[in-house]
């Protein structure tokens, strides 16, 4: 799942290689959104009774295939198009990864939500600044021939590993379309919009946040991101009995992580408003995950097909914005658009109330 924020680590060479500016080139980000927009919620419509350890292994394939096409790109076009390959597969496996976990561990809601999100952040931890180190030295493409490889190694794992999940008896339309007549989790998608467009107006250009202030620490500085991921995905986890507190907390924690990255002009202070952004960014995940599914724990296939969405569709908006942003005024104005929606979502989660699970 790494994949999705690879262009962020190597965004200055792959732009340069492509002939494209670095605004531009963060579409790459915003490509792969668009077609897990799509996916998200059309998947388990269009596949209403397969077996759902085949659809993830059919996906992580996809993933596979979508990263060689990057790899291989002549052009910025056929970077797209592998690049939205990647979002049909990215957005696919996020939509049904969770009601398998449960299926396989039953009762421990909890822990898959945690779980799930700590192999994303662990992966995001080693592999964005292992990606941009390997982009430095040995070319951009040669991290997307690696990403490859490791979704080759997840499809066999996943396959060998899960059990056979069948699908929901009621899953497709209809289940949509009721989760879709539910008020408030439809107000929890638009908060999850917001935090997420608030994260994606800046985290594609985040190397250039870095090298604005501290160009010779971006490897470190990408490896504090992610270890402060890694704490704000187990905090989510540990303080799910508060949940209302949580999914509330965390968009407002990367606003002022936000608003300290743009106020540094030193290493320590922009290192601090690093961890806290990766901290409070990747508490989101795990707190919007378990919030749709206790508002919406009868369809919770189709309520987390709406969260994947919400967060496609904001890194789509977020990430062009962002970009546009980036080349008309700078970084810093990419990260102030990104700290206000954060706090507008923040504020919206804590008007929220939620079932106790």
């Amino acid at each position: 799942m790494a994949s999705e924020f690879l262009p962020a680590s190597v965004l200055p060479a792959l732009a340069a290689d492509v002939g494209v500016s670095e605004g531009v080139a963060g579409l790459a980000v915003a490509a792969t959104a668009v077609a897990g927009a799509v996916t998200a919620p059309s998947i388990a419509v269009l596949l209403p009774r397969t077996d759902r350890r085949t659809v993830l292994v059919a996906l992580l394939g996809a993933a596979v295939v979508a990263n060689l096409a990057v790899a291989a790109a002549p052009g910025f076009a056929v970077l797209l198009l592998g690049r939205l390959v990647l979002g049909i597969a990215i957005a696919g496996y996020w939509s049904f990864a969770f009601g398998a976990g449960t299926h396989a561990v039953p009762g421990r809601d909890n822990m898959v939500s945690t779980s799930i999100a700590l192999g994303v952040t662990i992966a995001t931890i080693a592999g964005v600044p292992l990606a941009s180190l390997v982009g430095d030295e040995v070319g951009w493409r040669a991290v997307f021939v690696g990403a490859a490889v490791l979704s080759a190694v997840s499809a066999l794992a996943v396959a060998a590993t899960l059990p056979s999940v069948p699908a929901h008896p009621a899953a497709g339309f209809t289940m949509l379309r009721q989760a879709l007549a539910n008020r408030r989790l439809m107000a929890g998608v638009l908060g999850v919009v917001l935090v997420a467009f608030g994260n994606f107006a800046a985290y594609p250009y985040i190397r250039v946040v870095i090298d604005e202030v501290a160009p010779g620490s971006t490897t470190w500085l990408l490896l504090a991101w992610g270890a402060g991921g890694l704490v704000g995905n187990l905090a989510a986890g540990w303080f799910a009995g508060r949940l209302r507190a949580v999914v509330a907390a965390a968009p407002l924690l990367l606003g002022a992580g936000l608003l300290l990255a743009v106020t540094a002009t030193t290493l320590p202070v922009l290192s601090a408003a690093i961890v806290l952004w990766g901290l409070a960014f990747n508490m989101v995940p795990v707190a919007t995950q378990l919030w749709v599914t206790r508002v919406e724990p009868e369809r919770a296939e189709s309520a987390l097909s709406l969260q994947v969405t919400a967060f496609q569709v904001a890194i789509t908006l977020g990430s062009a914005s962002g970009g546009v942003l980036l080349d008309a005024y700078g970084v810093t104005s990419a990260l102030l658009l990104g700290a206000a929606s954060a706090v507008v979502a923040g504020l919206g989660f804590a008007m929220l109330r939620v079932p106790r699970g």
